[in-house]
């Protein structure tokens, strides 16, 4: 089951708090699942969840009766992980110690046995709109339709979004796939 009853954001938008109860126990390990993705760090997941709930709660009444609710949930929860990044790239720059970063690493060094893992570092080291585009769609197959709204981005511009991602995985885990072989 990919989508809530829809009758159960409507009960929240109108106070409902059972309603927002259900909603929350429902989305919360794909929205989890989706920020993790996004953000490559536990907390800052948690916090934009979190953070996307909340304002979720708080903006019921603009959510249109007739629209569907994972576009408008996953929205939400894109912004606030965007504004995550933006902070994370904002603290990493501060602490920079000549022209390399802290946190910089060769991609080889971080690939462990795991297959999951590898696939997380290239999924890290993709562009931010091009790791939201392909989540959003293989991992929370949600429609180009529904990412178009979610994101205000072109259909035509978020399927060569979506097939970057895809190329760069493909291309990316081949070279592991053989350099394990």
């Amino acid at each position: 089951m990919n989508e809530i009853n829809a009758s159960v954001p409507l009960r929240a938008k109108r106070g409902e708090e059972q309603a927002f109860i259900e909603i929350v126990e429902f989305y919360y390990p794909r929205c989890l699942r989706f920020a993790r993705n996004m953000l490559s760090d536990d907390q800052d997941a948690e916090e934009a969840v979190q953070d996307a709930f909340v304002r979720v709660h708080d903006s019921f009444h603009r959510f249109r009766e007739e629209a569907r609710f994972d576009p408008w949930l996953f929205r939400i929860l894109a912004n606030r992980c965007r504004t995550l990044l933006s902070r994370n790239r904002r603290h990493r720059a501060l602490i920079e110690y000549g022209e390399v970063p802290i946190t910089a690493a060769a991609p080889e060094e971080e690939y462990g046995a795991d297959w999951a893992e590898e696939v997380r570092v290239v999924l890290d080291s993709l562009p931010a709109e091009q790791r939201e585009a392909f989540l959003l769609r293989h991992v929370e197959d949600l429609s180009y339709e529904d990412i178009a709204a979610l994101t205000g981005v072109r259909l035509s511009a978020l399927r060569m979004r979506v097939k970057r991602a895809c190329d760069t995985l493909r291309a990316r885990l081949t070279r592991v796939e053989q350099h394990d072989r």
